[in-house]
């Protein structure tokens, strides 16, 4: 197949893929932080509120955007449309998955592949501040412009230690390339321990995490848009869709970090258990979890439980099916397989980012600034030259 269809190819599917995930990580969040505090979360629209980002997205779009008449209109246009596309043009070069056969074609599961994948995505985060910055200066009003120089402090703070981070697992591999670096990690330590970064580098991983959760502004972090002191900080002047891209942003970047972190430090789409044994754990998930879902559909505590949970139960009844068929139809394992692993890493790690949401306070800002430079700076720095070091006598 030409190179140039099957690139237009992919990217449609993973443009697609990606935006739909984006939408649904708002509901899973407003879901998860609703559970942590004990209430259902969106449940109106669609049966149990799966309509709810379809219905964010209409009320955005129809939404009036209020264009402010003391703001510097290029600018104050140009930041939302800066933070979403930087944001969205990191995906491009992380892989997913590995070289695949589909008929006579065979391809990469990544859209491009770069020497210097990683640099290419440090680069473009780095790059990703002006967004922010633009939006609160342009907006010419004192809480967004205190918001846009507060997220400027953070994320360039913060980015060296994230940098540091970085640098120990491509000392350990002794490359910049995404692939080769999954590669790395494939394996197992006497039979059954995964060869993951995570294991040498587990000082490095909490230093990259923490740092991710200040570079995409999150809580215990997101001091940028503290609505206590700011009312919204940097994007206080902006509405409908201005808004939403920088609300959709902040969710890309934190894919964006959570597929970094899996690539360097939890083994990417490798499975952490060997084979046979991981193809049953896909099979087993989905099964347990239609078992379960039909069991309460027959038992239902709600109206609607009795008409949308067999429903449920029949979806992930047929996913487990589909990963059984597996085992007769070997084409489809690569694929099915590196998803799986893949993306279940993501969902576990973007997780823990809306678990941390709904259980800790938010910094003092001086707090923020000396927990970067006094703290994560120099484990980070320690954590490098412990591992240089590590590698320059293993290479003797």
């Amino acid at each position: 197949m030409n190179f140039f269809i099957l690139s237009l190819i992919k990217a449609g599917i993973i443009a697609f893929v990606f935006l739909t995930a984006l939408a649904y990580l708002q509901w899973i969040e407003r879901k998860v932080i609703g559970h942590i505090q004990l209430r259902v979360g969106p449940y109106r629209v669609g049966p149990h509120g799966l309509l709810q980002p379809l219905a964010d997205v209409v009320k955005l779009i129809t939404k009036e955007g209020v264009l402010p008449s003391h703001v510097n209109k290029f600018f104050y246009l140009l930041a939302p449309f800066l933070a979403v596309t930087l944001a969205l043009i990191s995906i491009s070069v992380l892989p997913f998955g590995p070289q695949i056969t589909i008929g006579s074609v065979t391809t990469w599961m990544q859209l491009t592949d770069l020497n210097v994948g990683i640099l290419f995505v440090i680069a473009i985060s780095s790059v990703g501040v002006y967004g922010v910055a633009l939006g609160g200066w342009a907006s010419n009003n004192k809480y967004a412009l205190l918001g846009g120089l507060r997220s400027s402090a953070q994320m360039i703070s913060y980015e060296l230690p994230l940098a540091l981070a970085v640098a120990a697992p491509l000392l350990l591999a002794n490359t910049l390339s995404f692939r080769e670096m999954v590669n790395y990690q494939s394996g197992y330590w006497l039979g059954f321990i995964p060869r993951w970064n995570i294991f040498p580098e587990i000082l490095g991983f909490i230093v990259f995490l923490i740092a991710a959760f200040a570079e995409t502004n999150r809580i215990p972090f997101d001091l940028p848009e503290a609505e206590n002191e700011l009312v919204a900080g940097f994007h206080t002047e902006y509405s409908s869709m201005s808004f939403a891209a920088f609300f959709m942003a902040e969710y890309a970047n934190m894919v964006t970090v959570t597929a970094v972190a899996t690539l360097l430090f939890l083994g990417g789409w490798q499975p952490p258990f060997p084979e046979p044994y991981s193809d049953f754990v896909p099979i087993a998930i989905f099964g347990l979890a239609g078992l379960v879902a039909l069991y309460h559909g027959l038992n239902p505590a709600r109206r609607m439980d009795k008409f949308t949970l067999p429903g449920a139960a029949l979806l992930f009844l047929g996913i487990a099916a589909l990963f059984g068929a597996t085992f007769f139809l070997p084409v489809l394992k690569p694929i099915l397989m590196a998803l799986f692993w893949f993306c279940g890493k993501i969902l576990v790690l973007l997780f823990v980012f809306i678990w941390v949401r709904g259980t800790l306070p938010r910094f003092r800002y001086d707090q923020l600034m000396r927990f970067a430079w006094i703290v994560l700076f120099p484990l980070a720095m320690f954590n490098l030259l412990v591992t240089g070091l590590a590698v320059a006598l293993s290479s003797k």
